[in-house]
């Protein structure tokens, strides 16, 4: 590809959810890479501050390192409600949230006020609870949701399990419902059976993140 092409073609921004860093994406970013594609990702203090003071704070470290152009999104967890706040802020041009709360985490509503919750995960973690003044995603926008439910990579699963946190009957990945990542004007949704924790690591996530960069769905361009 020359120089001039990459000049062209959007890059490509990699959030992480909430507790996690950079670390958690870095092997979607080399497949990514592998693509062709340039790639950013950077930890971000998620535990720290509130979700739009960290929209401001991230918005301002992309646009530093890649100016006015064009970005897709790839997102995990709470990564895609960040991108919900940075809609306005940067020159989207699409993204693919991987287990996105869409519809508020209805875990982080029933423990937003628990002293250790609060402790660990935060003003941005209590956020989570209640999605009601969220703004919309950039367009067009696909979501993964997960399917596995508690799973021994997802340690934090089964004490959500335990506590009986998710509603019984309901599909999830252990720490997200499957109606909880969903939200009108999806251009493709799909589902993978992963958890919450590695999601972005199954090959059936890759292979849908390729599509999505490729065509803003999850056709499959030749």
């Amino acid at each position: 590809m020359s120089a001039a092409a990459d000049d062209e073609r959007p890059a490509v921004v990699l959030l992480h959810g909430l507790g996690r860093t950079h670390r958690s994406m870095a092997p979607l970013r080399r497949y990514i890479d592998g693509l062709g594609y340039r790639t950013w990702s950077r930890t971000y203090p998620s535990r720290q501050r509130t979700i739009d003071a960290l929209a401001d704070e991230v918005a301002g470290w992309i646009r530093d390192d890649l100016g006015e152009r064009p970005i897709l999104g790839v997102t995990h967890s709470m990564g895609g409600i960040l991108v919900r706040y940075m809609r306005d802020r940067l020159p989207w041009r699409g993204v693919v949230m991987l287990a996105p709360p869409n519809q508020g985490s209805v875990v982080a509503a029933q423990l937003a006020e628990h002293p250790l919750f609060r402790w660990a995960f935060g003003p941005a973690g209590r956020e989570l609870g209640d999605a009601s003044r969220w703004p919309e995603p950039p367009a067009p926008f696909a979501v993964v949701a997960g399917t596995r439910g508690p799973s021994w990579g997802n340690l934090p699963s089964w004490l959500i399990r335990g506590m009986g946190l998710l509603p019984t009957g309901e599909r999830h990945d252990g720490t997200v419902r499957v109606a909880e990542t969903l939200l009108d004007g999806m251009v493709a949704f799909a589902e993978v059976e992963a958890s919450h924790t590695f999601l972005m690591n199954h090959p059936a996530t890759r292979d849908l993140v390729r599509r999505f960069l490729a065509s803003g769905h999850f056709g499959d361009p030749r």
